[in-house]
């Protein structure tokens, strides 16, 4: 399994949550209702004190998790669990600091073991991702680049280097549902594909099946986040089949095309 087959001959739907929000048991429950519902990735936040790249929803998700006792070992370990029952690639989110303190070898090679695909660490530079994307390039994973509105002159050079998927940062600033996304995007996403063939996929502000299915149609794949922690925020425990469904509109959504 690797991250492409996520965008095989369809335009990819990731989500996004944060473990242990608001518990890991109800974490994988989630992980099954959005495969059912649709997602083609899934992107597992593991939760940061200080989450730079994140508004108001997911940070409240970070500190619900750790206020709950999540480690990164226990999110492993629900990992290992659920891992066996689910057939979409799947992802790290987390920040460099989160990687430093465990070890970035020893993170790595876990992560590779348990069958995890790939990482994302929102606030690694792209000249300074070297020592991340080796340690990931000998396991197996693909350390996933991050393109943003200004990324301007950077965006072909980053392009060329992407693996997995490009994640295209539709909006300035951090993470949250906006009522509209103004960024061309479509012109973000043609410089990418004049440099690479790897999918590009946009998140950042995205919240609605609506706005996913104009975005998609500009992009590879779509992400969202806060929209489905806002949900589990919502409903705690009982978030699955709330969950469920709202990936499942999406989904359908962005297949409509």
């Amino acid at each position: 399994m690797k991250i492409s087959d996520a965008f095989s001959g369809k335009k990819a739907f990731i989500a996004f949550i944060t473990c242990g929000d608001p518990d890991l048991e109800t974490t994988e429950k989630l992980l099954l209702s959005m495969q059912e519902g649709g997602a083609d990735l899934i992107e597992l936040g593991i939760p940061f004190s200080d989450p730079t790249a994140e508004g108001p929803v997911i940070q409240g998700a970070n500190i619900r998790a750790l206020s709950s006792g999540v480690t990164t070992d226990k999110i492993f370990d629900m990992v290992r669990r659920v891992r066996p029952k689910l057939s979409i690639p799947l992802v790290f989110m987390t920040y460099a600091n989160v990687v430093f303190s465990y070890g970035i070898e020893r993170f790595v090679r876990t992560a590779a073991e348990i069958g995890m695909n790939g990482i994302i660490l929102p606030d690694v530079p792209f000249e300074e991702k070297g020592e991340f994307s080796a340690v990931c390039e000998s396991y197996g994973l693909d350390f996933i680049s991050l393109i943003a509105p200004t990324s301007n002159d950077r965006i072909s050079m980053i392009a060329k280097e992407a693996k997995g998927f490009v994640y295209c940062v539709s909006s300035l600033g951090v993470t949250g549902t906006r009522s509209s996304i103004t960024t061309d995007i479509g012109a973000i996403v043609d410089k990418i594909k004049e440099n690479t063939d790897t999918p590009a996929a946009v998140g950042f502000g995205i919240s609605t099946p609506e706005q996913a299915a104009e975005i998609a149609k500009k992009c590879d794949g779509i992400i969202i986040g806060s929209a489905i922690v806002k949900i589990i925020a919502k409903h705690g425990e009982n978030s699955a089949p709330y969950v469920y469904d709202f990936v499942k509109s999406v989904k359908q959504a962005i297949a409509a095309d």
